[in-house]
């Protein structure tokens, strides 16, 4: 029985829905062994994927397929992320992090005086 790719990266919790496995295929941000992707695509066991997404790039071993989506900790059996691939996106998510502690969140809404500030401010760059 053939396995689409996108129903895959669906069950595998790289994607919130189906329709966003297989637009993410269309537009080549994923790749199946170096080259564009299909969501028709046939996935077999073995083959290696690089999958962009909002979490930050995956570079993943197929390790089982399934077309059924199931718990987080059952997606995470489907595959293999590579060494490499983890430790980029780890740093990757402390860069973030780091980046938080120099331009903190404003606390709510700016006050009507502070909003006066904001559009003189953009009125005279």
């Amino acid at each position: 029985m053939p396995f689409r790719l996108d129903k895959w990266l669906w069950a595998a919790r790289f994607f919130k829905t189906r329709t966003l496995a297989a637009r993410a295929c269309h537009l080549g941000r994923v790749l199946c062994n170096e080259q564009t992707a299909k969501p028709a695509r046939e996935l077999r066991v073995g083959e290696r994927l690089h999958i962009k997404n909002d979490s930050g790039d995956f570079e993943v071993e197929v390790l089982l397929l399934a077309e059924v989506r199931g718990p987080a900790a059952a997606a995470q059996t489907l595959y293999r992320e590579t060494k490499v691939s983890r430790e980029m996106r780890l740093r990757l998510i402390e860069e973030r992090k780091s980046m938080m502690n120099f331009s903190p969140a404003p606390k709510g809404r700016p006050t009507k005086r502070e909003r006066r500030k904001i559009a003189e401010f953009r009125r005279h760059s």
